[in-house]
């Protein structure tokens, strides 16, 4: 009796779902870009400030950058596993 009102409910929000499978996904990405230009800036800001240690900069720079990559398309996975499943 309970699963099937879980389950009636849970039809009846799908459009619901949909929507915010879609606004996660482009919040996500978003961010994740707001995020990498802010790296790429200041990276080029410190670099230059202090040229000599170019290489540091811009390796931590890359890092940091595959590290928000990674969740921003972690997030668009999880968003596009709400709206398929």
């Amino acid at each position: 009796m309970l699963l099937s009102i879980i389950l009636q409910a849970a039809t009846d929000l799908t459009p619901l779902v949909k929507f915010g499978a879609a606004l996660g996904a482009s919040i996500a990405v978003v961010g994740a870009s707001i995020g990498i230009g802010r790296i790429g800036g200041s990276a080029m800001e410190a670099i230059a400030r202090q040229p000599e240690s170019a290489g540091d900069i811009r390796s931590n720079m890359i890092v940091a950058a595959a590290l928000i990559e990674g969740v921003a398309f972690f997030a668009v996975v999880l968003c596009l596993l709400a709206l398929f499943v």
